[in-house]
């Protein structure tokens, strides 16, 4: 029988081998097989609700992609034209950082906030109503851009756009941007947290069906945000503007809404009618709750972190990889494509190149996993791509050439490729060896502290550094000229290069910290072996604590709502915790 035979026959058939097939042939016949396996694990109803839900979640990530594309474009577009209008210095990127930075910051008020609901109601009725808010969230900028006159670009302009003429965006301040944005942050925040509780909704608590539900999910997830961001900013931006790309968010988040509403109830148990009515926490006194819960598990986190060798090498490992991975698409994109290419849009086709990397190194992970065992030779991989940025300073593209946007995202992919491989089974990692780590602290558990430190740290880090370094490169390029000609090159030699490489050494050097590290790829570090489920007796104890939060257990109300339900896992970031 044919090689090729065999591997259709395998869906069907046991797996058989012959003389015929090569070595990539059985490899490609195993993944199959594991796939098949894998898919089998699922019950019909699992596979009918992660056939729903990751239909939606591909309408969402398409919506995403073209609000968070269009946004950052329009307010560099919109802080330049006020510089040209007004005869004041650019401050284009000082702002565009502090936009960026602030949306990021109330991702995670939101995930706050939305977490009493999630007690209160079924999990995909309270995801569906939070992508609807999110979406009115997303329309804000059009009900103001269409009342201060905006228009959709003219038809002229679409095939020759006039340089630095956006006459027919909104006459408003573009700092009520900010607030704006702000807001829709929060909303995202409550879609993010309720996206990382429903897997275990759908499949329950069995570790390798989430594994696979996540992996699975993922892939759809990079392929759609891949697609978007390339056709956000080749075909959406271009026909309808900055001002008005994002009209599509709205209608898909709609729809997202619609298919996740079919989703079943998921065994959700309603409270018991039987308490009464002064029993029941109010809403405010249980989000304030979870806030305060969350400022106390930054500090438990920091104790952790700080005072062990074995975790330490975390904050450089992920905190600061992940600023690093931010800084490049919501930083240095939209910096080459306005002032080296002179089309802000275009930044979404150098996001499109990293979230293709993304896929490509969460499908390395899934492939490799029995293979590299540890995020070592992953986060080493990572501090060397991150070197590839030094060619920006001393590059000198034509302007107006899309070819060369097309050039940094191929450029861009490798480097998200590294962080995604490294950013996948760190999130493993951390979920495995925290998990087992039972916190001194009653109101939080260690996993749910350490990941709360590490966001909170990246988030000030990303806003303090991001507003910063954007205020310098609005310095270089004022200095240098302006709009007369002036460029961010010298600039960029110390935002990108220096930065980049301080952060590559810190990583890399990271690595070497936990015992049993010093091997290129280290079979196990810090002397704890995590392929096996964690002890019986814990698991008991942390299923012990997934009672709803009555107020006649005391036990479950001291949960922060910044963890799922059973504490194993962080709902306030959003690339760590959807992967593997």
């Amino acid at each position: 029988m044919p090689c090729m035979d065999q591997i259709f026959v395998l869906f069907n058939h046991p797996l058989v081998f012959d003389g015929d097939c090569t070595a990539a042939d059985i490899a490609i016949m195993g993944y199959v097989a594991d796939f098949k396996d894998g898919l089998r694990a699922f019950t019909p109803q699992e596979r009918r609700n992660i056939a729903i839900y990751i239909a939606g979640i591909m309408i969402y990530k398409f919506g995403l992609e073209a609000f968070n594309g269009s946004v950052v474009a329009l307010a560099t577009n919109r802080y330049d034209y006020e510089s040209i209008q007004s005869g004041r210095p650019s401050r284009t990127f000082e702002r565009v950082g502090l936009l960026t930075g602030l949306n990021q910051a109330c991702q995670c008020i939101g995930s706050i906030l939305i977490g009493p609901l999630v007690k209160r109601y079924p999990t995909k009725n309270v995801l569906a109503c939070a992508v609807l808010v999110f979406g009115l969230c997303s329309a804000l900028l059009l009900i103001i851009d269409a009342a201060t006159g905006g228009t959709f670009m003219p038809a002229a302009y679409r095939e020759n756009h006039p340089k630095n003429d956006w006459s027919y965006y909104g006459d408003y301040n573009t700092d009520a941007m900010i607030p704006v944005y702000c807001i829709s942050g929060i909303a995202y925040g409550m879609v993010e947290l309720i996206r990382r509780v429903i897997p275990r909704d759908i499949v329950g608590g069995h570790v390798q069906k989430l594994r696979k539900m996540d992996s699975i999910v993922h892939i759809f997830y990079e392929i759609t945000g891949t697609a978007g961001a390339f056709i956000t900013a080749l075909v959406i931006i271009p026909q309808l503007g900055n001002n008005k790309a994002f009209i599509v968010t709205p209608v898909c988040f709609t729809f997202c809404a619609t298919i996740w509403y079919f989703i079943s109830e998921l065994d959700f148990k309603r409270r018991k009618s039987t308490l009464h009515q002064h029993e029941k926490p109010a809403y405010w006194k249980a989000a304030f709750r979870g806030l305060f819960l969350f400022g106390e598990s930054i500090w438990v986190g920091g104790r952790i972190l700080f005072t062990s060798r074995k975790f330490i090498w975390l904050v450089p490992g992920y905190a600061v990889a992940l600023y690093a991975h931010r800084y490049l698409e919501n930083g240095i994109a939209p910096q080459v494509a306005r002032r080296y290419l002179g089309h802000s849009a275009w930044s979404q086709i150098m996001v499109g190149g990293s979230n293709l990397g993304e896929l490509l190194g969460a499908l390395a992970v899934l492939l490799l996993t029995n293979t590299i065992q540890t995020p070592m030779p992953w986060l080493r991989l990572d501090a060397i791509m991150l070197l590839i940025v030094w060619y920006i300073p001393f590059w000198r593209p034509p302007v107006d050439d899309v070819g060369q946007a097309w050039i940094v995202a191929a450029t861009f992919a490798p480097i998200s490729f590294g962080w995604a491989a490294g950013d996948v089974s760190l999130a493993a990692y951390i979920q495995a060896s925290l998990s087992r780590l039972e916190s001194k602290n009653k109101n939080v558990s260690a996993l749910g502290a350490v990941m709360a430190f590490l966001y909170s740290f990246y988030i000030v880090t990303y806003a303090i550094s991001g507003t910063l370094l954007g205020r310098y490169l609005d310095r270089v390029y004022n200095e240098s000229g302006g709009t007369d000609g002036g460029n961010i090159r010298e600039g960029l030699m110390f935002t990108a290069g220096m930065q980049m490489t301080i952060i590559s050494v810190l990583v890399f050097a990271a690595t070497f910290v936990p015992k049993g590290a010093l091997a290129f790829n280290p079979k196990m570090i810090s002397e704890e072996k995590l392929d096996e489920d964690e002890p019986v007796e814990l698991k008991g104890r942390r299923d012990q604590e997934e009672i709803l939060d009555a107020p006649v257990f005391k036990e479950s109300s001291k949960k922060s709502y910044c963890t799922s339900d059973d504490g194993s896992e962080p709902h306030i970031e959003k690339k760590a915790s959807e992967i593997i």
